[in-house]
């Protein structure tokens, strides 16, 4: 059986599965629709989770990212798993404490003001539109290749999925579907991994391939044979870092804290039966995470060694581009590689300075790996199954934070206080379809690769969401003033200084422009530092919280009772 028949085999039965669960829980409340009934066990809700999280930008881009980055791709992995540390510990059991719907319902209850929710509102529809982007966009490179259709038509398959089963299961639905798609994803990314591990290092783990000797007998680590071969080629050394202290710190910490402020990861700790259960919850996450971030390093040293050695060929010299490997044949056929035969000589040569022939897209690597390694096609098949249900789990989860906060925080708890229940389940459906319409198109037109964009949205998410959730939290004098103007400011800078150097000026985004040196993707964390500074700077010269919010904070933060002595 070839690919292309295989992948529809594959892809049509884990779309089946999915929609028959979707249909199997379906939402028939706005408690369902919204947070699955409050009822989903914590070790399904951090499967889910994990499922929510891991997007496209974590199972095809980010191994691509780092397999063409090296060291420096290290910050995506440190800032997407410290986040959830941060998460578990300082979030999430407050958040379902507090037990609210949604992100702008904590906003709006906790500062005491509309205006606080409207603000939350447009700041969670913002985020997820750019974070669905890159889903979208994930979703049309699988598709593009697996189906033999091109991107357009892919992301379209793709928002005709994600319709169904988000705009009938709402929450219930995704939570079962996803974790259907983390059994799917999971598999899909360790298989071909174990396979190159035992083929390039002898080691069936690929955690410990990523350190050992290769298995052709010269002794060499694979590390040492990719700086050696990095150095050969005109790239920089692959276990070295080019990007400076502080804009790695930045992206870093903006990926972090981006993290814990994203409103669709938030929302599943609601969906549990009680407070505990979301620590729980976070905890499950994060194994369920690790079993994937721990495999990203090796796959993506895997991946580069392969790729350059069938491009350049054993001796390094280059391949014939008439004897070239079918994946580069196929992969040409999406525009995603470009071959330009620059001296004439027919033969294909990957070099990182003039030398170089290959235009290689970083988002195709873990899709094209075990193609580049000729692994079995039903291997090849599970890998796009697996690249497609990463990315539709995440698009489901956005874009039920867009319709929830259209349907319940900005029509119900502002402008329509009277409607009723059916009524505010049709607004949250219709929402939905037409967010999947708007993010068709920025999947169709997206902004940058796929792990860009998605840090672009951490970015977003962490100077927004992510203080006045913590002042929220821990400052309970915090008044709607300071974390109104706060939000505002801090989404208002980070937006403009992406937009400036990634739309309106894109041939200044070079380190030397960067403000302080650091770049778009980092810029989140001084985008968080100025919500922090101007909440503060304004609730010093306002009035502090009222009596009975600091009540409600303080419950929030210590059960009553709590450090009292006790007589029995």
């Amino acid at each position: 059986m070839d690919v292309q028949l295989l992948t529809f085999i594959i892809i049509g039965a884990s779309f089946a599965l999915y929609i028959g669960i979707a249909i199997w829980a379906r939402a028939g409340s706005t408690n369902e629709f919204y947070v699955a009934g409050g009822g989903v066990p914590p070790v399904m809700n951090g499967m889910a989770t994990a499922a929510d999280w891991m997007s496209a930008a974590s199972f095809i881009s980010m191994a691509g990212l780092i397999s063409f980055m090296g060291y420096d791709g290290a910050v995506y992995l440190m800032g997407w798993t410290g986040g959830y540390v941060l998460l578990a510990l300082c979030l999430a059991p407050y958040l379902r404490k507090f037990g609210k719907f949604t992100v702008p319902d904590f906003i709006g209850d906790r500062y005491y003001s509309q205006t606080a929710r409207t603000v939350a509102v447009f700041c969670a529809i913002f985020v997820c539109f750019t974070y669905v982007a890159g889903q979208m966009r994930g979703v049309g490179v699988v598709f593009s290749r697996f189906l033999e259709v091109d991107i357009v038509a892919g992301v379209i398959i793709g928002m005709a999925i994600v319709f169904f089963y988000t705009v009938l299961g709402g929450m219930k639905g995704i939570t079962y579907t996803q974790v259907a798609q983390y059994c799917v994803l999971i598999f899909a990314y360790l298989v071909p991994a174990v396979f190159i591990s035992i083929m390039i290092t002898g080691h069936f783990l690929p955690q410990t391939g990523f350190g050992a000797t290769l298995a052709d007998g010269s002794g060499m680590y694979l590390l040492e044979k990719l700086d050696q071969l990095s150095l050969e080629l005109g790239f920089n050394e692959y276990t070295s870092g080019t990007k400076s202290t502080i804009d790695v710190f930045f992206i870093t910490f903006a990926l972090m804290v981006g993290t814990a402020g994203l409103p669709h990861v938030i929302v599943r700790f609601f969906t549990v039966p009680k407070v505990r259960d979301a620590r729980k919850s976070a905890g499950w996450a994060l194994v369920f995470i690790a079993i994937l971030y721990t495999t990203a390093p090796s796959l993506a040293a895997f991946a580069r060694t392969n790729m350059i050695g069938t491009i350049n060929g054993p001796d390094m010299t280059g391949t014939s581009y008439a004897e070239a490997p079918a994946w580069i044949k196929n992969w040409e056929k999406t525009g995603l590689i470009t071959f330009e035969d620059k001296n004439g000589d027919g033969k294909m040569f990957y070099s990182g300075d003039d030398r170089n022939e290959m235009k290689v897209d970083r988002d195709i690597m873990v899709l094209a790996n075990p193609e580049i390694a000729n692994l079995p096609a039903w291997v090849i098949a599970l890998v796009a199954a697996g690249g497609v249900a990463a990315a539709l789990s995440t698009s489901a989860g956005l874009l039920l934070v867009i319709s929830t906060s259209v349907s319940h925080d900005l029509l119900k708890r502002n402008f329509m206080p009277n409607i009723t229940d059916k009524a505010e389940l049709f607004y949250a459906r219709l929402a939905a379809a037409i967010a999947i319409i708007i993010a068709g198109y920025f999947g169709i037109n997206p902004p940058g690769f796929v792990a860009q964009v998605v840090a672009f949205a951490f970015g977003l998410a962490a100077s927004s969401f992510f203080p006045a959730i913590i002042m929220g939290i821990f400052s309970k004098r915090m008044n709607n003033k300071g974390a109104i103007a706060g939000m505002i400011c801090g989404i208002a800078f980070t937006a403009a200084y992406i937009i400036y150097f990634k739309f309106i000026n894109p041939a200044a985004n070079i380190p030397d422009n960067w403000l302080f040196g650091v770049s778009p993707e980092g810029i989140g964390t001084m985008g968080m530092i100025v919500n922090f500074v101007v909440a503060y700077l304004v609730f010093k010269a306002t009035d502090e919280a009222p009596e009975d919010i600091q009540e409600l904070v303080e419950s929030i933060r210590y059960p009553k009772g709590s450090g009292e002595a006790s007589a029995h």
